[in-house]
């Protein structure tokens, strides 16, 4: 153990600990791995609990969160680290349960135990169809084209993939004639079955295909809510409408699902592509045969001849395949008065970043990011607009995605509920497996320690199905009962927050203006 470092603005450390304990030749997967830190994190007189691979991007992530110690620094990247920080008693007793957090063995005599399970693709089930990869990234490329050529469609979770790997992989796929989904891919339902981070959706006809993992959640629990059923959703990884990939995954996966009798609709969910590949993808799909709906958020691009809708907002999305399909979209939601804001300032704190990018389409002047979360230091918050997306890797350092641990954005939800200048805040809560099993909790639970006189109002909106574990209904009730205002989708939360403000007489696209590029989808 060594004594934790002073702040890099020289502001005095707790009086704490930081241990790394290495575990050699060891792996787990990446979502065991954040809940194990969540779970170390919640332990008494821990401060900080991390659980990652040895790979160099992690190690830097380590030292920018005072987290690394000389025995993680001389780690492999086949090494597991178990970093935290704390007191002495605190982490001896954190490092004691951190094997059955990680090993989870099952009951003696249970068919679980006895059952065998490979632990390399080589010793896979020709027959298996599909292979999950969540290695570190230097080493994911050669276990995605391992699967590929053992004839396995690869879904590749992993990160910081280089981006000409990336496009190894999903050109070896598209001459085998395989999906490559990923690098960076964070959700899927492949055959009913949940990939990721992804929601419990009614089977159905419409395959979506989606550069954006929580677009992907937002648009398909809409359709699940309008009695629309999920084909298959495919995720392709944030880069692959990029220019250097080439929308690579996207075309292959357009022609998977125009093939496919089942398939009646195709969504596709963005960021805007790089503008080439924008043509050559709605070029495609213009030819499937079959109507599909563009979601490019914030795109004012038209949309080609045929039977392609675009639109720019993921909300405008779901109803456009409902119309498409026959059905009569839910009617337009009008937001309730609110009584005046306190302040002037739109404080977003999202955990997904797809919906932060919704957001700044909106705000086109808002700052993106504040210094990292420290343990006992004040969150200091911009003199302007504030939109973040709080998984980002600046923010995550040393302690997982705010899906499963709340501990981070709690901290900077107190902040702007307790900041003059904020004029209304709005939140996202995620459902569905991957996700924490209280996602709304400590959000509430903030909420209610502030309490609602003189607090800027809160907007929040949640992304889930009757089928998910946590209890959708449950989730909304806990919001409203502490205050927050609640929203049926990440768009109207975005307007209505932005409508509360003086934001949309700013210098940039209004509300009005955005709501108006998406009308096709009306």
């Amino acid at each position: 153990m060594e004594p934790t470092p002073p702040a890099t603005d020289g502001h005095p450390a707790p009086d704490t600990l930081t241990s790394n304990s290495v575990r050699c030749d060891a792996y787990a997967d990446s979502v065991a791995l954040m809940r194990a830190a969540q779970h170390l994190t919640g332990l008494p007189g821990i401060t900080a609990a991390s659980l990652v691979m040895a790979t160099e991007p992690n190690l830097r992530l380590l030292a920018d969160a005072r987290l690394l110690t000389g025995e993680g620094r001389a780690a492999r990247p086949a090494d597991l680290i178990v970093a935290l920080r704390g007191t002495a008693d605190a982490i001896e007793h954190a490092l004691g349960e951190v094997p059955a957090l990680l090993e989870q063995p099952a009951a003696a005599g249970s068919a679980e135990a006895d059952a065998w399970v490979p632990r390399a693709l080589g010793e896979a089930d020709p027959a298996t169809a599909l292979a999950l990869i969540s290695t570190p990234g230097p080493y994911a490329a050669a276990e995605a084209l391992k699967a590929l050529r053992r004839g396995m469609h690869a879904f590749v979770f992993s990160d910081n993939v280089p981006v000409e790997q990336e496009i190894r992989i999903k050109e070896e796929a598209h001459r085998l004639g395989l999906l490559a989904m990923g690098p960076d891919c964070g959700t899927g339902v492949l055959d009913g079955v949940p990939l990721g981070f992804a929601n419990v959706l009614r089977p159905g006809r419409v395959g979506l295909i989606g550069a954006s993992g929580t677009g992907l959640q937002q648009v398909s629990c809409l359709l699940d809510a309008a009695g629309e059923g999920v084909r298959q959703m495919i995720g392709t990884g944030g880069r692959d409408l990029s220019a250097e990939v080439g929308a690579r995954t996207t075309l292959d996966a357009l022609d998977l699902l125009a093939a496919d009798d089942g398939c009646e609709l195709i969504v596709l969910v963005s960021k805007p592509p790089a503008p080439e590949v924008a043509e050559r993808v709605l070029a495609r799909a213009g030819r499937t045969g079959k109507p599909v709906v563009a979601a490019f958020l914030g795109t004012d691009r038209p949309a080609p001849r045929g039977a392609v809708t675009v639109v720019a907002t993921l909300r405008d999305a779901a109803r456009a395949v409902v119309r498409t399909l026959g059905g009569v979209p839910a009617p337009g939601w009008a937001p309730p008065a609110v009584d005046g804001v306190p302040g002037r300032y739109l404080r977003a704190l999202y955990a997904g970043g797809t919906f932060a990018y919704e957001a700044r389409q909106l705000l086109p002047g808002a700052a993106t990011a504040v210094d990292p979360y420290v343990p006992g230091r004040d969150i200091a918050l911009p003199e302007r607009h504030l939109v973040l997306d709080l998984g980002d890797d600046a923010y995550t350092a040393g302690r997982p995605h705010p899906m499963i641990d709340p501990t981070v954005r709690a901290a900077h939800l107190r902040a702007a509920l307790t900041d003059p200048r904020t004029a209304v805040v709005v939140l996202d809560v995620v459902l569905g497996h991957g996700a924490g099993t209280d996602p709304a909790g400590a959000l509430a639970a903030e909420l209610e320690r502030v309490g609602e006189r003189g607090r800027p109002p809160v907007i929040a909106f949640v992304v889930g199905t009757d089928g998910d574990p946590q209890d959708v209904d449950a989730v909304r009730a806990r919001l409203s009962g502490a205050g927050a205002l609640l929203a049926p989708t990440s768009t109207d939360a975005a307007e209505w927050a932005v409508s509360l403000t003086d934001a949309s007489r700013e210098p940039g696209r209004t509300t009005a203006e955005l709501t108006s590029s998406g009308r096709a989808g009306r």
